[in-house]
């Protein structure tokens, strides 16, 4: 993991800067002309002679000062008439404003470490699964927050009971997603189908109804979380959130069926939901799903801070069989993003593969090393 170390604020480029200027927000959802726009890298404004950073940092923002002299990132839709927002276009320090762009590639960096920044994205490229088993290992060993914004090919692909073994064990925080993800899975969960398909490939008798009867009797039952209790739904992802409190959130479209009682209809409202998970996380995993994995890059820092205010890099992974989604990812200004092109099921198979070499690997370790001092206090 790359530790962030921030600028020297002593040196004369940020000692000699003006403090920021603040104007007020002319009407509600409206941000004043000339706003700071922010972007994802790590952002200092200085504010009284002091630099601050905002809190939930992201994209796409403007910078609000509130009456307590914190800083948050926040967007426009948010903001009240009369809010005091950060204005200008410099990113350099001279205007008060100070984008950390050369951050990520001058962290501390250990040696070996996975470079999410570095890498290009390509088919024929080789993926270190081990390496990236370790950065998630880790994550969930020091109390990480692990986001997994996934899509239906999770379950399609016949990926489900990874997904399940990963939430089990810990490896996942919060689970965002939509619709379509928790109706299949359901469905799964019930009829052993998904769109009426078997686990062996086949249609089924009625099959092309399937996913609608599931839905329908999550909606008698009220919630996923009461169809769990009530024994409707046995298995599967969405049991394992229940059954393990894992916060999850179901991001409606206009495409959706029924939809599921737990899905959340108003994109704004569902925005806000996602944007509560990614504020926390220190690790994402964006797993078949372009418009979902883009959506919560919008919302994702390049970084987290921890409680020490320590930043960190956060890794972020993004796992398609489409280059064109990972480039389109960091396109759109997710450029930590690493890109790998694969299906869901190799994926996830594979992860969990070198995730379980590496606890048994460790378990190793420990092992040896309790026996090494138990031989040496002997003596």
């Amino acid at each position: 993991m790359t530790v962030i170390s921030p600028p020297d604020f002593s040196a004369a480029r940020f000692t000699a800067a003006p403090d920021a200027r603040f104007v007020a927000a002319p009407a509600d959802g409206v941000l004043p002309e000339g706003f700071f726009s922010t972007t994802n890298l790590p952002t200092y404004v200085k504010v009284g002679g002091r630099w601050l950073a905002p809190h939930m940092p992201r994209m796409d923002a403007g910078l609000f000062l509130d009456d307590r002299g914190e800083l948050w990132a926040r967007e426009g839709r948010l903001l009240n008439a009369g809010d005091m927002v950060a204005v200008g276009v410099a990113e350099d320090a001279s205007e008060g404003i100070y984008v950390d762009s050369q951050a990520m590639n001058e962290g501390e960096v250990a040696a070996g470490e996975f470079r999410f920044m570095s890498s290009e994205v390509s088919r024929e490229k080789p993926i270190d699964y081990s390496l990236m088993a370790r950065v998630l290992l880790d994550e969930r060993d020091r109390g990480g927050y692990i986001i997994w914004v996934t899509g239906p090919a999770l379950v399609h692909s016949r990926a489900r009971a990874d997904m399940v073994w990963f939430i089990e064990n810990g490896f996942v925080s919060a689970l965002l997603a939509g619709n379509a993800v928790a109706v299949h899975d359901i469905e799964s969960a019930i009829f052993d189908t998904t769109l009426g398909m078997t686990n062996a490939g086949l249609a089924s008798t009625g099959g092309h109804g399937l996913h609608m009867r599931a839905i329908n009797k999550v909606r008698a039952a009220g919630s996923i979380a009461a169809a769990v209790e009530q024994g409707i739904v046995r298995n599967g992802i969405m049991h394992a959130c229940v059954r393990h409190d894992l916060p999850f959130v179901l991001c409606g479209s206009i495409r959706d069926d029924g939809p599921l009682p737990d899905v959340i209809t108003d994109a704004l409202e569902a925005q806000d939901a996602m944007r509560a998970h990614t504020a926390r996380a220190t690790m994402a995993i964006f797993l078949a799903t372009a418009l979902h994995a883009i959506a919560t890059g919008n919302m994702l820092p390049s970084f987290s801070t921890d409680a020490d205010g320590n930043m960190r890099s956060l890794p972020t992974i993004c796992v398609d069989s489409s280059e064109f989604v990972v480039s389109k990812l960091k396109d759109r200004g997710t450029h930590q993003a690493f890109g790998v092109v694969t299906n869901a099921q190799d994926f996830m198979q594979i992860l969990r593969l070198h995730v379980e070499r590496e606890i048994a690997a460790r378990a190793r370790n420990v092992a040896s090393s309790g026996i090494g001092e138990l031989a040496g206090s002997s003596q």
